[in-house]
């Protein structure tokens, strides 16, 4: 018989839920308080489900999810809340809930499908589930736990009707997390609409957001609906949330209080019942703080808070990154050896997955054969070398920076760290220095080789006529080895 435990203050609401479930055939425990909650002896009594109220005048409910889950982790739970504490069920959720519900209660059906639904699933539908939709949206991750946390946090609150604020740096993918958590939602059937509001001037994202009457302005030559009418029934995306104008933050925050705008040059009030995700990268809190952004509107987007972790906090997935990115281009066969990959992982990508996928497009496009090896020689823009803590490790340092984007400032960074090592009165290693010449002989090769590839879009037999080099000697400035077919090049 299937055990469940029901922990709530409120007696009748604990006594109905109790006839509820022992009708179908549960076996049903109730206490009304966190004293009683405490006298409950877990190694002997077991649950499969229980139902715990996040407000009790004794207790904490986070507390007493924490303590079930210790003695209990497999017990499937679902947080009672009302709407003021969602994002205190949202961290319930992080610490180990299954679900929440808010309260009062107005589709008792709901609750059953969702305890119904929680005895009959397992860890593993779950997180398959979880992999179907990220695949269809096209976000990959793979054994980071922040991201996989994130994910089953995003797949849960999906399923409820509120705002969802998404924090990120730029590239670290805010927009297919939205996409994923319309896709997890029951909207998914519906539009999902995204509009940047950093691109767009104030009276035109007006325009764009609430539509507009025929001759409401100069250009307007017939009605147009906005987006918070068109997606009415799905999901409108607010990326960069935090460049919209003092006026067009006032609109939205009507908007969401009320379900209500109007058109511009209209006196018609329309309703909506869009589901709002906003993104941005900056740290809204502080745009509050310092008088940027309005701050009742901020606790109106804020009804959940997801933050998506930065790829250098996450470089596990970066070989899964590049497998999916490669992918892309069917035609071209590239491996990456394992040194190239610890060299990736040891990058900080401050343009995160953006600036990886365009990297690994770069690689692609001046790949002159079907077939290559990429050796941690054949990435340039990073600092593959390895060595003790010397005067030398501080100078290859200096190959972070990008020679064939900005020659003169990698020069200069070169000549001073070579003369700070000049300056110094003892540890200097003579062997060292001469190799990093050497290294700065390449490096400037480098530069012009890819300037010129550039200058000819990637046509390296016209670089090399250009350069009055042979291919051999371009390859070799570019330190390619590579054993593809009967071409081997060392």
């Amino acid at each position: 018989m299937t055990n469940l435990l029901i922990v709530d203050d409120e007696k009748e609401i604990g006594n109905f839920l109790s006839h509820l479930f022992t009708a179908k055939g549960y076996h049903v425990d109730v206490v009304n308080s966190g004293r009683e909650f405490s006298s409950i002896d877990f190694t002997l009594q077991s649950f499969h489900a229980a139902i715990i109220d996040l407000k009790l005048p004794d207790a904490d409910g986070l507390s007493l999810l924490q303590h079930l889950k210790k003695f209990q982790p497999r017990c499937k739970t679902i947080i009672m809340t009302g709407y003021s504490t969602i994002k205190t069920a949202v961290e319930a959720i992080r610490l180990g809930a299954s679900d929440y519900i808010e309260k009062p209660f107005d589709d008792i059906d709901l609750l059953e499908k969702q305890v119904d639904n929680l005895l009959v699933s397992n860890g593993t539908s779950t997180n398959q589930h979880v992999k179907t939709i990220a695949s269809e949206v096209g976000l990959i991750y793979g054994a980071n736990a922040t991201m996989n946390q994130l994910l089953q946090t995003a797949c849960k609150v999906a399923q409820k009707n509120v705002n969802v604020l998404i924090e990120g740096e730029t590239g670290t993918g805010k927009e297919v997390l939205s996409r994923f958590i319309h896709q997890a939602s029951q909207r998914s059937h519906e539009s999902f609409i995204g509009v940047n509001c950093g691109a767009i001037s104030e009276s035109l994202l007006e325009s764009e957001l609430f539509g507009h009457e025929k001759g409401a302005f100069t250009g307007a030559t017939q009605q147009r609906k906005g987006l918070f009418e068109i997606a009415s029934k799905g999901t409108l995306f607010l990326d960069e949330i935090a460049e919209a104008s003092s006026s067009i933050q006032v609109k939205l925050l009507r908007v969401l209080e009320t379900r209500e705008f109007m058109r511009v040059g209209s006196e018609r009030i329309l309703r909506t019942n869009t589901r709002l995700v906003a993104a941005t990268n900056e740290n809204l809190q502080e745009a509050v703080q310092q008088k940027k952004f309005r701050e009742d509107l901020f606790y109106r987007l804020n009804v959940v808070h997801l933050k998506i972790p930065p790829l250098r906090d996450r470089k596990e997935d970066i070989p899964l990154l590049i497998e999916n990115c490669l992918q892309r281009h069917p035609n071209i066969d590239l491996t990456f050896s394992e040194d190239a990959i610890e060299v990736l992982q040891n990058y900080d990508w401050p343009g995160n997955v953006r600036e990886l996928s365009n990297f690994l497009t770069r690689i692609v496009a001046l790949t002159d054969s079907n077939c290559a090896l990429i050796n941690a020689g054949d990435l340039p823009l990073f600092n593959h070398a390895s060595g003790s803590a010397s005067p030398v490790k501080t100078m290859k340092q200096i190959n972070t920076v990008k020679p064939e984007s900005d020659l003169e400032s990698y020069l200069q960074n070169w000549i001073n760290e070579i003369l700070t090592v000049f300056s110094q009165k003892e540890g200097i290693r003579l062997e060292e220095v001469l190799a990093q010449i050497k290294q700065l002989e390449l490096q400037v090769g480098k530069a012009f080789i890819l300037q010129s590839l550039k200058d000819v879009h990637g046509n390296r037999k016209e670089a090399a006529k250009r350069l009055q080099i042979t291919m051999r000697k371009l390859r070799y400035l570019l330190n390619e080895k590579r054993d593809c077919s009967e071409d081997q090049i060392f």
